[in-house]
């Protein structure tokens, strides 16, 4: 298997002390902290260097905007950095998000990141969220058809010599990208669903690999994937374990009661404040109409529904209690965290991992204490280990 890491790049400051009789005012240019910011890009370009020393195959990164929950506004610029320090770790950019962004624009940063990288890119595009369409004033009803657009406007700008296109939200005439990629006819595209049933089908179609579920039960991500087989199989494609890039939270300790005790306030500040302070604000009054479907869960089987919306809606109110249950967190000690990844790895058919080691800001040392066990400990193990087939 393959063993990505994936990095929310978290803001390193507790940014709690700034709530008003428990309540998280919107955060504002008096709680920004400069230095903490500088500290949190010098650590995190530390942590994936240490990934390549360490053997891990690859580092992911994301984009999202206003929130101190992740401070990859441009992972284009992180992956720019990351690129210059390494040599053989993959960089996934998992996404940029296409409705938001001029089409013509990202083809021309993602051919340069693949050069610049001498062609370890992995290019990940997504749709993003709610606040990220109100910060930007693009409609959320058109985010579907702009995601669609703009993937069309960079595979031609990737793939033909000269095009033009005329669409309904970008035109462009006789345009020639350079440089060009180095990886032929473009860089790997990957894509993550939490719960779209359009996506799954994108993704069928342009034979994409996915990421199940960001945070949907096993069951729920196992109906996913048995879906999107189906989507791939139309349009003449076979499922293999590499399409399929399967999620989970990592803590190592001696025991899984002492990786709660250490790692469980991290992952509950991430769910309580940052995750949350990210979807409560910058959003205003604004509806999903048109962002995801009604009928948008065609995928999920009856006996997983009601679990499937209790992992998505209720992030607000987990509980240490909740942490101990939750099959997603592979946390304990090295030959539980071992089986519980390689389960997990069988049960979805998934021969890449995506491992979060840090969501919830935790300190730099812990973190790389964490990189570095996990290499000794766990990844040979894993790396060693080989999915064969897509049991759904």
């Amino acid at each position: 298997m393959q063993v990505f890491v994936f990095d929310w790049l978290a803001y390193a400051e507790n940014v709690d002390k700034f709530r008003v009789n428990g309540v998280m005012p919107r955060l504002g240019r008096q709680h920004f902290n400069p230095q903490a910011a500088v500290d949190t890009y010098a650590h995190h370009l530390q942590a994936w260097v240490e990934l390549e020393r360490q053997g891990f195959d690859g580092i992911a990164i994301n984009e999202h905007h206003g929130t101190p929950f992740g401070l990859g506004n441009s992972p284009n610029l992180i992956a720019a950095a990351i690129s210059q320090l390494t040599r053989r770790l993959k960089i996934l950019i998992y996404g940029n998000l296409l409705p938001i962004h001029e089409p013509l624009r990202l083809a021309e940063e993602l051919a340069m990141l693949d050069c610049l990288t001498g062609g370890r890119l992995i290019s990940g595009f997504a749709r993003g969220i709610p606040r990220e369409y109100k910060a930007y004033n693009v409609n959320l009803a058109d985010s579907r058809a702009r995601f669609e657009e703009a993937w069309e406007i960079i595979k031609h700008a990737w793939q033909d010599d000269v095009f033009s296109y005329e669409g309904k939200f970008w035109t462009y005439r006789d345009v020639a990208i350079w440089p060009r990629p180095v990886q032929q006819p473009h860089p790997p595209v990957w894509v993550p669903v939490t719960t779209s049933q359009e996506t799954l089908e994108w993704a069928g179609k342009e034979n994409a690999p996915i990421t199940p579920g960001a945070v949907a039960t096993l069951g729920a991500r196992q109906d996913m994937v048995r879906y999107y087989a189906e989507c791939l199989a139309r349009h003449g494609h076979q499922i293999t374990p590499d399409h399929i890039v399967a999620g989970a939270s990592v803590y190592i300790a001696d025991s899984r009661e002492q990786a709660l005790r250490e790692a469980g306030p991290y992952m509950l500040y991430f769910f309580h404040t940052l995750f949350s302070h990210g979807n409560l604000f910058n959003v205003g009054g604004q509806r999903q109409a048109g962002y995801v479907r009604e009928e948008g869960l065609g995928w999920l089987r009856p006996e997983h529904r009601e679990e499937f919306l209790k992992s998505l809606q209720g992030f607000r109110h987990v509980t240490m209690e909740d942490l101990k249950r939750n099959e997603r967190l592979a946390w304990g000690s090295p030959a539980e965290v071992r089986d519980a990844l390689i389960g997990l790895a069988d049960a979805l058919g998934s021969n890449v991992l995506l491992l979060q080691f840090n969501q919830g800001a935790m300190p730099h040392e812990m973190f790389m204490r964490q990189i570095r066990r996990f290499a000794d400990e766990v990844l040979p193990a894993l790396q060693g280990h080989t999915v064969t087939k897509v049991v759904a």
